[in-house]
């Protein structure tokens, strides 16, 4: 993969990861299950998942695709056409890594792992897979595919556990993962 392909891929994601890292600034508010449990008796999301995180990480995402496109709109997305169809993809990548997260916490919550312990596969990866179906429209930018998508994965990973860890050091977030 060539340095080109691999910023457009970069550049494509970004919405995305703005949205996942989002949440730890823009915590608090009401718990997206309301406290309730699942019918196995766990809790649906956990006390971690809140209203106002996830709005402001779908916020945070357009804002970073509406500054993309307007910044880069040649390297951003260059599927959609215009600056309106940038943004609404950024929104659905945003929206979709969020909703990748929520899934994630579903998961370890029936799995019966507590708020904060590391998953990998659900923690770096479930985020990223929900957006890029949500926006599978737009992806893959051109010239890329089974390529592009274990470039994405790969990166994703190591730069998670990145700013993870510099969130715990910033004491943004209790553990570093």
């Amino acid at each position: 993969m060539d340095a080109s392909t691999a910023l457009e891929l970069l550049l494509f994601i970004l919405p995305a990861y703005v949205a996942n890292a989002a949440p730890v600034i823009f915590s608090g508010g009401p718990k997206l299950d309301l406290g309730k449990a699942f019918y196995d008796g766990k809790r649906i999301f956990g006390d971690g998942k809140t209203l106002y995180g996830f709005l402001g990480g779908v916020g945070s995402g357009v804002l970073a695709a509406a500054a993309l496109a307007f910044v880069l709109p040649s390297l951003f997305i260059p599927a959609a056409s215009s600056f309106e169809l940038k943004v609404l993809a950024g929104f659905l990548l945003a929206f979709g890594a969020l909703c990748g997260d929520l899934i994630g916490s579903f998961f370890k919550r029936r799995m019966s792992m507590a708020r904060g312990e590391p998953s990998i596969l659900l923690d770096q990866l479930a985020f990223l897979v929900v957006a890029l179906v949500f926006a599978s429209q737009y992806y893959p930018p051109a010239g890329t595919g089974v390529d592009g998508l274990l470039f994405l994965m790969v990166v994703t990973f190591v730069l998670h556990l990145f700013f993870n860890v510099l969130a715990h050091r910033l004491h943004l977030k209790s553990v570093p993962w």
